[in-house]
């Protein structure tokens, strides 16, 4: 078994893509909660061919990968966890680390308008180490899983990855060709994904900053909350990113409130927009 190739390097498929399902694919880029473009994903790819879970990695050179996103069809809760799990200890023995030094240099070379994209293919067997095996791949009963990789930006590779669970099978030569089709889309989709997204916190980062220079009594909590609210986060989800009841959640949106003197969401937008001292 072949276990990486690059596309175009075997007989084209002439599977034809969803039009109505990318438009809508498209649409939601940059703009959607983080998580979303892999659920989308899933959503897109999975109605071609059985699918478990997706994730996203971003991964710059000499630092550990950044989780871009998660995807789950309601297999298991953990997979923020084993993500986490992923990039704090185990990416350096995937598979992938490997194809990515050796197609750097190529990769490099492609560019962008034309990308040099990579699939990957690793089944549990394929790793040695216990502990990666077991959270990776046994925990969360994954048969095998299918990475797109392609080079942003000539330094930073993004990884998507496509898992099949125990219950599927291996991806066989039928479900390869669905995603190959895919895979220049996804590359793409990504890609403007991310930029919107780092664009996005970029921002963030700096509205926050401002605020806590002009409101140094906030605390930590109160910063967290805050991001929360500029995220456009419903009480409900912002007691979860927090792991919070709703009723705490609710009383730490109303303190920060109070503390800034504002008596909702557009009073602080307005509030972090404003550029005076």
């Amino acid at each position: 078994m072949t276990d990486h190739w690059v596309l175009g390097s075997r007989p084209a498929s002439s599977i034809a893509l969803p039009l109505a399902q990318v438009s809508a694919l498209l649409a939601r880029l940059g703009q959607a909660e983080r998580h979303a473009v892999a659920e989308d994903l899933l959503r897109l790819v999975g109605a071609q061919l059985p699918l478990a879970q997706c994730t996203i990695f971003a991964f710059d050179a000499g630092r550990r990968p950044a989780i871009v996103a998660v995807g789950d069809r309601s297999r298991t809760q953990e997979l923020p966890n084993i993500a986490e799990a992923y990039v704090s200890r185990f990416h350096q023995l995937d598979g992938s680390a490997a194809v990515m030094r050796a197609e750097l240099a190529a990769a490099q070379k492609a560019g962008m308008a034309e990308p040099r994209i990579v699939l990957h293919r690793q089944r549990g067997e394929d790793i040695a180490h216990p502990e990666y095996r077991r959270i990776c791949y046994e925990l969360p009963q994954v048969a095998e899983r299918l990475a797109v990789l392609a080079l942003y930006e000539g330094r930073r590779w993004l990884s998507v990855n496509l898992y099949r669970g125990t219950e599927h099978g291996p991806f066989d030569d039928a479900a390869i060709a669905v995603v190959e089709a895919f895979a220049p889309l996804i590359v793409h989709a990504v890609r403007l994904h991310h930029t919107g997204q780092a664009v996005h916190q970029d921002v963030s980062g700096l509205l926050l900053a401002r605020l806590v220079r002009r409101f140094p009594a906030l605390t930590q909590r109160d910063h967290d909350v805050v991001a929360a609210l500029m995220d456009g986060l419903s009480t409900e989800a912002l007691a979860a990113r927090l792991g919070l009841t709703l009723a705490s959640a609710r009383t730490y949106q109303k303190r920060v409130y109070r503390k800034l003197g504002v008596a909702g969401q557009r009073e602080l937008l307005a509030l972090l927009l404003d550029s005076g001292a």
